[in-house]
């Protein structure tokens, strides 16, 4: 009923940037919050940020300052630009929704397919 399709990932050195993209599709009502998680391998995925529909915004600490999450109501898409990027930031970065369907106006979490971000030199 939604599909989420995720774009941006790549291989970047540390202190470059890379922007993510997820764009939704399907049976939207509206979208409530939107946010990225990111796992690494061996660890547990962990959020990294979200933003509501009104725009507000929350940051893990360990990305505070260096990513910047926003989002695009019209497009049903969420981006995530990263600056200054570590190490320990390689992870597979994976989008969630809160979506309302037009059919039964109740939320559901959707997950976009996952895109790998590898700093590296």
């Amino acid at each position: 009923q939604v599909q989420l399709v995720e774009s941006g990932g790549g291989l970047v050195q540390p202190g470059g940037s890379l922007r993510l993209s997820c764009a939704a599709s399907g049976r939207i009502f509206n979208i409530y919050t939107m946010a990225w998680y990111r796992q690494a391998p061996g660890e547990q995925r962990e959020l990294v940020a979200s933003i509501t529909h009104g725009g507000s915004t929350n940051y893990a600490d360990s990305v505070k300052g260096r990513f910047t999450i926003s989002r695009d109501n019209a497009k049903n898409t969420v981006y995530l630009q990263m600056n200054s990027l570590k190490p320990e930031d390689t992870a597979v970065y994976y989008c969630k929704f809160t979506v309302v369907l037009t059919i039964t106006h109740l939320p559901n979490d959707y997950w976009g397919q996952g895109t790998q971000v590898t700093v590296s030199s």
